[in-house]
């Protein structure tokens, strides 16, 4: 299995049993996350772009994973991804750079034509 096929089937499972849990503080948080995503005075594009910037300066690689993903959907060019990177990077510091390289390999596997 790829590592995109991986991601996606990992966090799909796990997702549904989070929420399958009554638990209403994990339901409305990620709620929260899904609205805060959504089309507002900032488009969806760009408020992926700010997300996977916050992802590789908190050094979370699932996190930089799925804006990656999301990126690549709302029609982020490869150059616009390599200044969200260079933002990243400025922003993290070369701690950044492990991140940055898992996130540009993962990039490579979502562009592959199908």
């Amino acid at each position: 299995m790829s590592r995109v096929e991986d991601f996606t089937t990992f966090r799909k499972r796990m997702n549904e049993r989070i929420l399958g849990h009554d638990n209403q503080v994990v339901r409305r948080f990620f709620a929260l996350d899904t609205q805060t995503y959504q089309n507002g005075a900032l488009d969806v594009k760009t408020k992926e772009m700010l997300g996977l910037v916050a992802s590789l300066v908190l050094r979370c690689d699932d996190c930089v994973s799925y804006h990656v993903a999301q990126c690549k959907e709302a029609g982020v060019s490869e150059d616009e991804f390599f200044e969200i990177f260079s933002v990243g990077l400025v922003v993290g510091g070369s701690i950044v750079i492990p991140h940055l390289r898992r996130a540009v390999d993962f990039l490579d596997e979502i562009s592959k034509p199908a």
